[in-house]
């Protein structure tokens, strides 16, 4: 065969190639992200407005327990304080959880992780349902705390394993699948909360029994379903079991070209899992690091958790009948689903650099706005319907952008060696801010009244000016070329050459005992690269 023939059939192969990326979607791999994210990032962004409907009657069985006990009314600050501690305890568990995360992706992979971190969420929502059986708000603490640590293995667990299941060119649409549960989750808490459903004193410690229906659908699906291939290929040093996790989530019988560049990937990184100390010291991931901790720093500092948590005495405070408060704030669950929905759309075409720092500039006007109609809301009887607006314009800028992508890019912008201690120090950003969060802003709240968000508007700014000089595009990239695109500003050398590259573009070419294509040759055809 001459060689312009066998240029030929490379440049049919490629055509076939563009084909099947451009199917990407598999129905085996939207099983897996479903399920994948039911039982945890559903759950988290459940636990994150459930407490919201049923607060005031929280803080009367609080009071009522108190006043058996000690046979006294529990005062004001004290209560304050106390409830404060039931939310924010969810992040000192998600801290812990974030800290197991690591160890437990390392011994029992990702879908293994995701499998027994179901036992945490079983216990909690026992706790949290019969805490009020048991006279005990002791029960209440430790069941937000236990679900915390679920909730902490889980979103780092979940991201591994969608990132590392997806082909590159749908990586930022299957990650959303993590935001879009996440606020999926969220509005089924507002709506168990409704009066009509279980927002009642008699029947509120129900939703929280709702917390197991999700665990025990994944625990019957999830084994169904293959480990990560990269996990398997990478760290197990399973080719065999590899292999058949890339045929079952592609659909297709030949995936050599993923194979090779998972093991293209095995050449150029280290040889075993770092620890958080050996990434930390580690040059080559310096800025990744940092602005993974500035953007889930930003993410929590954002305030959306804030709104989530008390997002009736907002309303409150803005003027709205206290009536209409738990049908209000449906709005705002359908707001940040139809939000994160768009964002999955067109992740892929717009990139995440635009989304994340669009989402935190306008996040930053929107609160600006929020605080002078707050501050005014007094003057006029329609100035609280524009803080309404405001706060929607909040939700949905943060769901577009901040909700969903920091949870991608700590997937994507270190390799497998790095990627669970990455993990464990974006986690412990993540956790540390939320529990700060959930603290001190009733505390902000009181003290500063309209002015509190302004503080979150700082974050939301310092963010966005942070990701415009320092983040990198990284859709539709290999994680070696997003690896390779921090070499310049960690002044460390380029992992692997060109031409290294177009060996793995034209590594499938067969050829003749005689005849072989140059490298210079070879970049006719190095768009020919594998779907991972």
């Amino acid at each position: 065969m001459c060689q312009g023939d066998e240029i030929d059939n490379v440049e049919k192969e490629n055509k076939d190639l563009k084909h099947e990326v451009n199917q990407g979607w598999t129905w085996h791999l939207l099983i897996a992200s479903i399920f994948g994210v039911l039982g945890s990032s559903f759950l988290y962004g459940y636990n994150l407005s459930v407490v919201n409907a049923p607060a005031s009657y929280i803080k009367h069985f609080y009071n009522e327990t108190w006043n058996d006990r000690y046979g006294t009314i529990i005062d004001a600050d004290s209560l304050t304080l106390l409830w404060s501690i039931t939310v924010s305890v969810f992040g000192i568990g998600g801290l812990l959880g974030a800290l197991a995360a690591t160890p437990m992706v390392k011994c029992s992979g990702r879908k293994g992780t995701l499998l027994l971190n179901n036992i945490f969420a079983i216990i909690s929502s026992l706790f949290l349902a019969f805490g009020e059986t048991a006279r005990s708000f002791e029960m209440l603490i430790l069941g937000r705390l236990i679900i915390g640590v679920d909730s902490g293995i889980a979103l780092s667990a979940v991201s591994m394993y969608l990132g590392e299941i997806s082909p590159k060119h749908i990586r930022g649409s299957l990650g959303q699948f993590n935001s879009i549960f996440i606020c999926v989750g969220v509005f089924m808490g507002q709506v168990m909360g409704l009066p009509e459903i279980l927002g009642q004193e008699t029947r509120w410690n129900y939703m929280f029994l709702f917390i197991m229906a999700p665990a025990l659908m994944q625990l019957l699906v999830l084994p169904f379903l293959p480990e990560s291939p990269r996990y398997l290929l990478l760290e197990k040093r399973d080719a065999d079991k590899a292999e058949k996790a890339f045929q079952f989530f592609l659909a297709k019988n030949d995936v050599s070209r993923e194979m090779e560049e998972v093991l293209y990937e095995q050449t150029i990184q280290q040889t075993s899992i770092l620890s958080v100390c050996e990434l930390l010291r580690s040059h080559g991931a310096r800025w990744q690091i940092v602005t993974v901790m500035v953007t889930m720093g930003c993410y929590q500092l954002s305030g959306l958790n804030a709104i989530w948590f008390y997002t009736n005495s907002i309303f409150k405070e803005a003027g709205m009948n206290e009536s209409q408060i738990p049908y209000v704030t449906l709005i705002t669950g359908a707001t940040e689903i139809l939000a994160a929905i768009f964002s999955g759309i067109v992740i892929e075409r717009v990139g995440r650099r635009p989304l994340l720092i669009g989402g935190f500039g306008a996040m930053t006007v929107f609160f600006g706005f929020l605080t002078v109609f707050l501050h005014f809301q007094s003057a006029a009887s329609w100035i609280p319907y524009l803080s309404i607006v405001c706060i929607l314009a909040v939700i949905a800028s943060f769901c577009i952008g901040p909700g969903g992508i920091p949870f991608i890019l700590v997937g994507e912008l270190f390799q497998q060696s790095e990627r669970p201690a990455a993990f464990m120090i974006s986690g412990m950003v993540n956790w540390i801010s939320n529990f700060t969060v959930g603290l001190i802003f009733p505390f902000i709240q009181e003290a500063f009244g309209a002015f509190c968000f302004l503080v979150f508007a700082a974050a939301c700014l310092a963010g966005a000016m942070f990701l415009f000089f320092v983040l990198p595009e990284t859709k539709n990239k290999t994680f070696v070329e997003i690896s390779q695109s921090f070499s310049k500003i960690n002044k460390v050398g380029v992992c692997a050459t060109q031409e290294e590259l177009e060996w793995v573009g034209v590594t499938n070419i067969k050829e003749d005992d005689t005849q072989k294509i140059t490298t210079k040759k070879a970049s006719i055809v190095i768009e020919m690269e594998s779907t991972f």
